[in-house]
C-alpha cells in the first residue's frame, strides 16, 4: 500500500503558521505578579539571590501596582514584611500591620483594575519563623493556628483584599476561612488556596526575600515530594471546603501534579513559579549558559500547557512586555 507523504514540519515553515497552530498561548492577563513591602523601609531593598527583585517601600509599591495595571497583568500577591516578629504573628492580623496597610494602598492605587491577592500565612510574622502556632512541644497547632487565619483572613478582607491566599497547608484552613469571612458579612472575597504545596528545596531565595526566620523545617504539614495522589487529595478537599481558585506549588518539579489537579477540579488551577526556579535561570542566563528571554517564555509556556490558568511569577512585567512585542 502507498502511504501519503506525511510532513508535519509544513506547519513550522514560517512565524505565522507557528502562531496559527499553536496549542497553548501564554497571555499577560493570565499572570499574577508576587511583591514584598517592607515596614519602615524608605528605599527599595533589592533581593541578592533574586536578581531584579526588591522589598519595596510602601510607595514604591503603589508604583509597581500600576506599573501591573499598564502591562495588562491578572493581579498581584502581596507578601508583607514587618519590623517586628513574635511567636503568634500578632503583625499578621493587626490592622496597621504592615500587609493590611499595603493591601488598602495598592487598592486605593489600582481599584478593580487589577486582582489584589495577598498572602494568608503567618511565617513572615512568627520569631520561629513557622507557619502557624507552637505548641509547648515546639509542634505546629493545627487548630488554633486555625483560628489566627480566621482572624488574618477578616482583616485582609476589612483591608479590601479581592483574594486571601491560605499557604500554610494547614488542614481544614480554607473552610475555617471561608467561615470567617462570610460571618463578616465578607461573601464576595475570594480564596485562593495554596492546596498542594511540597516542602520544596527551591523556596530559599523567597526565604531571602521575606527575612525568615525559620528554625527547623516544615516537612510536617507541607507535602512530601514524592507524593502526586496526595496533591490532588488535598486539592479536591480545598474545593470542597469553599476554594474558588487552587493552587501548586512549586510548579516546575510539579507540573505532572499541576496536569491532574487541572483534571480533577472544576475551579480555575494556579502554579507558582518560585524563587528557586527564578534564580536557577537567571544565574544561568548571567553566566551566558542559556538565552535568558525564550528560557522565560519557554518555562511560562509549560506551565500553562501542563494545565494553569493562573501563573504565579517574579517575571510577570517583564513577560508581559515579551508576550505582546
Amino acid at each position: 500500500m502507498a502511504f501519503p507523504d506525511i510532513r508535519p514540519r509544513r506547519l513550522r515553515r514560517t512565524p505565522a503558521l507557528r502562531r496559527l497552530v499553536a496549542e497553548t498561548d501564554v497571555r499577560p492577563h493570565q499572570l499574577v505578579l508576587p511583591l514584598f513591602v517592607r515596614e519602615g523601609a524608605t528605599e527599595p531593598v533589592p533581593i541578592g539571590s533574586m536578581p531584579g527583585v526588591v522589598q519595596h517601600t510602601r510607595d514604591t509599591l503603589k508604583k509597581a501596582a500600576a506599573e501591573a495595571v499598564g502591562a495588562g497583568l491578572g493581579g498581584v500577591m502581596l507578601f508583607g514584611i514587618p519590623e517586628e516578629k513574635d511567636a503568634v504573628g500578632s503583625g499578621a492580623t493587626d490592622p496597621h500591620g504592615i500587609l493590611n496597610l499595603a493591601i488598602t494602598d495598592v487598592v486605593a492605587e489600582v481599584g478593580d483594575q487589577l486582582t489584589v491577592m495577598s498572602d494568608l500565612c503567618l511565617d513572615e510574622f512568627t520569631d520561629h519563623g513557622h507557619c502557624g502556632v507552637l505548641d509547648p512541644d515546639g509542634n505546629i497547632d493545627n487548630d488554633r493556628t486555625l483560628e489566627v487565619y480566621a482572624a488574618m483572613a477578616v482583616a485582609q478582607a476589612a483591608a479590601g483584599v479581592d483574594l486571601v491566599a491560605p499557604s500554610g497547608m494547614m488542614d481544614g484552613q480554607v473552610g475555617q476561612v471561608r467561615r470567617a469571612l462570610d460571618a463578616e458579612h465578607y461573601i464576595g472575597t475570594g480564596i485562593l488556596a495554596y492546596s498542594a504545596k511540597y516542602a520544596s528545596a527551591f523556596y530559599g531565595p523567597f526565604r531571602e526575600a521575606v527575612d525568615s526566620s525559620l528554625q527547623g523545617d516544615r516537612r510536617t504539614y507541607q507535602q512530601n515530594p514524592a507524593n502526586a495522589r496526595e496533591g490532588v487529595r488535598e486539592a479536591t478537599l480545598d474545593v470542597a471546603e469553599g476554594a474558588d481558585i487552587v493552587l501548586v506549588k512549586p510548579a516546575l518539579g510539579y507540573l505532572d501534579v499541576l496536569s491532574a489537579v487541572r483534571q480533577a477540579v472544576d475551579v480555575p488551577v494556579a502554579a507558582y513559579n518560585v524563587s528557586g526556579e527564578y534564580s536557577m535561570l537567571e544565574a544561568a542566563a548571567a553566566h551566558g549558559w542559556i538565552d535568558r528571554e525564550p528560557a522565560i517564555l519557554e518555562t511560562l509556556t509549560s506551565i500553562r500547557r501542563a494545565g494553569a490558568d493562573i501563573i504565579l511569577t517574579y517575571w510577570a512585567l517583564e513577560a508581559a512586555g515579551l508576550l505582546t512585542r
